[in-house]
């Protein structure tokens, strides 16, 4: 197997032999892969190959039955959703889990983390602050809105987005936490080019001025040749592969089980 991380360096994410079974299939069949700190990092394979359920396992929706999961030097295995989110581990999904009766802004307020309103005493005994607090998180509400260029449908409610908008609100509602990593599944799903291409120069400059580090799920081979360094094919349950797009490209194994050749040179 090609290594994606050079020797002597520190994965931020490092996936080791999980194991996952639903009944008598086995999801995920102790698959390894790690990623770097700083880089776009693509996950591709067909249907059915254990992506999603990686994902879910990742970031704890799922209990493996076996093997580990580490953020940087810390196991989070064990952590249920919520405590691996305050960590600095965020993700999308396939079909976008907005509040769709609340605003676009709203549902970005409702992200943010640490929130003194949320214990309802402070509301009667430290009004100002929770106010003075409200309106910091509706300022870097506007400021992500702004980023992806929402802002025009900020008051909309978000049920009322195109499908391409609501893959965005689910970026930009991954920016509330200042996160250390981020789990895209499919973002380019359902997207028309232009927007496709808004989400990738998004996801390059949120890399390259924050260094935010991501981890994609995606079947648009044009949008993870061109995005991601390395790429990690799964297939069955297990890791095939990691490396360089163009190696992934050349792999036998990969132009015929998952891009049909399109890639391949004379």
């Amino acid at each position: 197997m090609t290594s994606a991380v050079p020797q002597g360096r520190r994965p931020l994410l490092r996936v080791e032999g999980l194991v996952k079974d639903f009944g008598g299939l086995r999801a995920i069949d102790h698959c390894s892969f790690e990623v770097e700190d700083g880089t776009i990092t693509g996950l591709i394979g067909p249907n059915g190959a254990g992506k999603t359920t990686a994902f879910n396992v990742i970031t704890g929706f799922f209990r493996p039955d076996a093997g580990r999961v580490f953020l940087g030097d810390e196991d989070i295995t064990a952590l249920p959703p919520h405590e691996v989110f305050r960590r600095g581990l965020c993700r999308t999904f396939q079909i976008p889990r907005e509040h769709p009766s609340m605003s676009v802004i709203e549902n970005l307020m409702l992200v943010a983390p640490d929130q003194m309103g949320e214990k309802f005493w402070n509301c009667w005994i430290r009004p100002g602050e929770v106010r003075r607090q409200e309106e910091e998180i509706r300022a870097r509400a506007e400021e992500v809105l702004a980023f992806v260029e929402l802002t025009h449908v900020a008051e909309e409610y978000a049920g009322k987005l195109s499908g391409g908008q609501k893959k965005l609100l689910e970026l930009a509602r991954t920016l509330m936490t200042d996160p250390k990593i981020v789990l895209l599944d499919e973002p380019a799903a359902g997207v028309n080019r232009t927007l496709m291409k808004r989400i990738s120069e998004n996801i390059e400059t949120l890399r390259r001025e924050r260094g935010i580090t991501f981890l994609l799920i995606e079947h648009d081979m044009n949008m993870v040749m061109n995005l991601c360094d390395p790429v990690i094919v799964m297939s069955e349950g297990r890791t095939l592969m990691v490396g360089r797009p163009e190696e992934v490209q050349h792999d036998p194994r990969v132009l015929e089980a998952y891009l049909g050749g399109q890639y391949a040179t004379a």
